[in-house]
């Protein structure tokens, strides 16, 4: 019986020598991860660009319809009418021009920021292959992990190295 014992003990000791865990605080490394505040900061420029030129289109429509209003007490009932259905379809063209631009701007975002977290999970299960984890779970909001010690929380380390690849 003491064998027994003996050899369970022994076994729990090895079996809790080779799980090897860690976790990464995700939210902490979308957080300061460059490529991503660059992505970011590139899309917010490219975002107040698209805010300037449909506030200037708007402008530019606006005028022609005030000056459409000025003309269309002149002109004859019918007339004015098809002139107002003419400005009607370009303001419709217009809104869907708009539209479609916005919509491909925000799926042009979403694509990379999709592929900048894959690449983060690709970095984090290369580190903890390397660095022989059995498992490393997410921490951070809507992680796994509720509590950690500091020796298991690898965040810091696949930062550093995801910011040092982004900056070669």
């Amino acid at each position: 019986m003491k064998k027994l014992l003996l050899a369970v003990a022994l076994f729990g000791i090895v079996a809790c020598q080779q799980n090897k865990i860690g976790f990464v605080n995700t939210v902490k490394v979308m957080t300061d991860y460059q490529e991503k505040i660059d992505v970011e900061a590139k899309y917010k420029i490219r975002g107040e660009a698209f805010a300037k030129k449909r506030d200037s289109i708007s402008q530019i429509f606006q005028l022609e319809a005030q000056a459409f209003q000025a003309r269309a007490q002149k002109l004859s009932q019918s007339k004015a009418q098809e002139e107002y259905a003419v400005i009607q379809q370009k303001s419709q063209f217009i809104g869907q021009q708009l539209q479609q631009e916005e919509l491909a701007l925000q799926q042009s975002s979403q694509t990379e920021m999709d592929s900048l977290v894959s690449k983060v999970k690709e970095e984090i299960v290369v580190y903890g292959k390397a660095n022989n984890f059995t498992y490393v779970l997410s921490g951070g909001e809507g992680g796994s992990v509720l509590y950690g010690t500091e020796a298991n929380d690898i965040t810091d380390a696949v930062l550093k190295i995801l910011n040092d690849k982004y900056k070669k």
